[in-house]
């Protein structure tokens, strides 16, 4: 008797374990989501804040009647953020507990337009992106456009932008159209000068020379006699004084 008195109570704890345990669940399936938690992936947040991108989500998850846990849509919230102007790419998880996290990925500004009529920066895909009230960046100014699929000028704003010593010393860049193709020219924040960089071509070789001038001319303090540094031949480095 008592065995089965023992076989039983075993029964009702588990029955009452199971009855716990779905109860919660459903309440935490119905559960509406209150926050976000955020992580920027490639640094601080710097053109989208925090609260913007919490803000963003929870506004989404108010405006559709599919707000509950068990309901909601990651691709779909995943793709509203990748629609934000400022970001390049969203990841939307759900934990067990019901937290809900974005993690950003910013987009990265690598170019500044200035023209009479507007401002902007381009990223390092090639797309444009709106001035941030929040940061700004800095990137090398230019007054040229990207058009069809010539992204030389985004090419050379990504090499400058992944070199520390270009990243520091080049405040502008130039486009010049040429019959045979589009050329550049640099300025530069010390010694304000002018880089002939000509095309694209031989890029880490041009790079290498003019280290090679900066290290021997600032070591002389002579610099600041050049007005032009031109890159364009091999082997050689033509200066004007």
């Amino acid at each position: 008797m008592k065995k089965y008195y023992n076989i039983l109570k075993f029964i009702a704890i588990a029955v009452v374990i199971v009855f716990l345990y779905g109860f919660a669940a459903h309440r935490n399936s119905l559960r509406k989501e209150q926050g976000v938690n955020v992580f920027f992936e490639n640094g601080e947040n710097l053109f989208v804040s925090y609260e913007t991108v919490n803000k963003l989500l929870i506004q989404k998850l108010e405006a559709s009647e599919l707000q509950t846990k068990e309901n909601i849509n990651l691709k779909q919230l995943e793709e509203f953020l990748r629609d934000h102007e400022m970001v390049e790419n969203a990841e939307i998880y759900l934990r067990l507990n019901g937290e809900l996290g974005a993690i950003v990925t910013q987009r990265t500004p690598v170019l500044r337009v200035t023209c009479d009529t507007e401002a902007y920066y381009y990223d390092s895909q090639g797309k444009k992106m709106p001035l941030s009230d929040n940061y700004s960046a800095r990137v090398p100014i230019t007054t040229d456009t990207i058009s069809g699929h010539d992204l030389d000028l985004i090419t050379l704003s990504n090499i400058i932008k992944n070199d520390p010593f270009l990243r520091k010393q080049i405040i502008a860049v130039d486009r010049i159209d040429r019959e045979k193709g589009s050329e550049y020219e640099l300025k530069t924040r010390v010694g304000d000068q002018k880089i002939v960089l000509g095309d694209l071509k031989r890029m880490d070789k041009k790079i290498a020379k003019l280290k090679v001038f900066y290290a021997k001319t600032i070591s002389d303090s002579t610099y600041a006699n050049y007005k032009t540094i031109n890159l364009k031949f091999d082997n050689q480095i033509v200066c004007e004084k």
